[in-house]
């Protein structure tokens, strides 16, 4: 029992986003505020989805999907972040850890999937738009949607279970902000090489795979829109394709970074704010990029607003 206790500890101390206490009540606030506009803003466009009519169709089915794995994506971390930020206590149990770290990586994959799938759904939709409706039923969109959400979870579990198995010997400080899989590899007091080169591996398949199949997508869409005769119809298609590759950059770009290196390179404090930046800000962005770029998006959100304020007033 020693022996398990010395290798598996019970809690594990997080450093947290910077070494100064000073900071932590502005960043508590911040971060407070960011989360309350990701919960709001992605809500928003899941209900909206489904009260109107006129997005009832495969592009917003995907929109509600990736806005419900953005609520779930931050509350994973979020609300751990937050308890740290408030007060003197900056831990966390082993058990929540390690939950955290399997769920958040299953949702992460499962996002990069989602991702690809969607610009693969613009292609259609552009390229192929009198058959859009027939390629892209709701029977294959709930098919798409459940392989992303499987292929992340067969990745969390084969990534996380071999993370799991390393001995900490006693290591309980992890010098992050909440537990990630690269974070707690570097805690290990074994050789680490197999965990190093199998999860940049799968990152790489899992994050290539979906970025080479959006940039493929993107080429045919791109030669379909110059031959739009119409400048109304090319501007639709680029504001509504620009979107969703705004989106892409912002997600994939910091794990680029994160993942598909060797998990020693790179400071620390880069790390952070690329984690940060994708498992908070990204969130928290993509419904006002949606929105503010779709302008059926808007107008189903003002007829949502004209009809809560009627009913308020019979």
């Amino acid at each position: 029992m020693n022996h398990m206790n010395e290798n598996f500890p019970e809690d594990f101390i997080l450093t947290g986003f910077t070494k100064y206490p000073w900071l932590d009540p502005p960043l508590f606030f911040v971060l407070l505020a960011s989360y309350m506009s990701t919960l709001l803003g992605n809500i928003a466009i899941i209900l909206v989805s489904q009260l109107d009519s006129h997005l009832q169709s495969p592009m917003y089915f995907f929109l509600t999907s990736l806005s419900f794995l953005d609520v779930c994506f931050t509350t994973t971390t979020v609300p751990q972040m937050l308890f740290n930020l408030g007060g003197p206590n900056k831990n966390i149990t082993y058990i929540g850890c390690m939950s955290q770290a399997y769920v958040f990586h299953w949702l992460g994959c499962t996002e990069c999937v989602l991702l690809g799938i969607m610009a693969l759904d613009r292609y259609v939709a552009v390229c192929k738009p009198l058959r859009y409706s027939v390629i892209m039923d709701h029977k294959l969109c709930l098919q798409l949607s459940s392989t992303a959400w499987l292929v992340g979870l067969a990745n969390s579990l084969l990534q996380s279970t071999l993370t799991v198995q390393l001995p900490l010997c006693g290591n309980q400080v992890l010098d992050h902000f909440f537990c990630e899989l690269p974070g707690l590899i570097k805690m290990a007091c074994v050789d680490t090489t197999i965990n190093e080169i199998t999860l940049a591996v799968v990152a790489t398949l899992l994050i290539m795979g979906p970025l080479s199949m959006i940039l493929v997508s993107y080429s045919y869409i791109a030669r379909a829109v110059f031959r739009i005769p119409s400048a109304d119809g090319r501007l639709k298609a680029f504001n509504t394709c620009s979107s969703h590759l705004l989106v892409v950059s912002l997600f994939y770009g910091p794990g680029i970074y994160i993942y598909m290196q060797p998990t020693g390179d790179g400071p620390q404090d880069l790390t952070k704010i690329l984690t940060l930046f994708y498992c908070v800000i990204t969130p928290m962005a993509n419904p006002f990029i949606y929105t503010l770029r779709n302008k059926e998006v808007k107008e189903a959100l003002r007829k949502v607003v004209r009809k809560t304020i009627s009913s308020k007033r019979i």
